[in-house]
């Protein structure tokens, strides 16, 4: 009769353990989140402004010198509070590539 024990264990099982990360690598793979969701903030900030350039705000509630002079900080803060809630998925992709550039994948 066949031994089916490998059929049963599941296959993380028999694989031996990854070493575990040294501190620079931590500290390494930490400084590319960061920068890959910067990255993914400043695309965004970039479509956002272009979304934003023909909108006009009616006088009581906006207009003027103030609103197109702060529209650039507005479009800024809400491309980062997107990157930070997940994004568009740019930011995964881009820190997969600079993880795999670096061999830490």
């Amino acid at each position: 009769m066949a031994d089916l024990t490998a059929a049963v264990v599941p296959t993380n099982l028999i694989q031996p353990t990854a070493a575990p990360q040294s501190a620079t690598e931590l500290a390494k793979r930490g400084e590319i989140k960061q920068t890959a969701q910067k990255f993914e903030a400043s695309f965004l900030s970039i479509m956002l402004q272009q979304m934003f350039e023909g909108v006009d705000t009616p006088a009581p509630f906006g207009g003027g010198p103030g609103e197109s002079m702060f529209k650039s900080f507005l479009t800024e803060a809400m491309a980062k509070k997107m990157a930070a809630n997940g994004g568009i998925g740019l930011a995964s992709s881009i820190q997969r590539e600079m993880l795999k550039m670096q061999g830490l994948n």
